[in-house]
């Protein structure tokens, strides 16, 4: 199991929504004109009491994707915040060798105004969340 394949499968989700959607991985180069979508990751190996292995070895992963979705305006981030969640929510993602949990969000925040490059922006930021145990 490996972060990168857990994230690789939500990058993989969102590039493959209906239509075209810019999808970054971490970083949006200088220059990069809205809409897009800029996804960013953090994971845990939680140890739940109910779920403890015997031999003691991690067995549930969680991904974390913060999800800004970018658009020249509220309404245009609002949409495609819209497409992120058709792409997202509720699917079950194929990881190698995991038994991947429907993907849920956990969080999210309404649009926020950003002119600080002298264009103005707007980021509309959600958190899905992928969990996972061994196959």
């Amino acid at each position: 199991m490996t972060i990168r394949a857990h994230a690789d499968a939500v990058l993989g989700l969102l590039q493959a929504a209906p239509g075209s959607m810019k999808v970054l991985d971490g970083a949006a180069p200088s220059g990069t004109v809205p809409p897009y979508v800029l996804v960013y990751f953090a994971d845990a190996d939680p140890e739940l009491p109910d779920s403890r292995p015997l031999d003691g070895v991690s067995q549930r992963h969680i991904l974390w994707a913060y999800v800004h979705s970018v658009g020249g305006n509220a309404a245009a981030a609002r949409a495609l915040g819209e497409r992120v969640r058709a792409a997202l929510l509720d699917v079950v993602p194929s990881v190698t060798g995991r038994e991947c949990f429907p993907i849920r969000r956990e969080d999210g925040q309404p649009p926020q105004r950003d002119e600080s490059t002298g264009v103005l922006v707007m980021d509309r930021v959600d958190v899905y969340r992928l969990e996972s145990v061994p196959a």
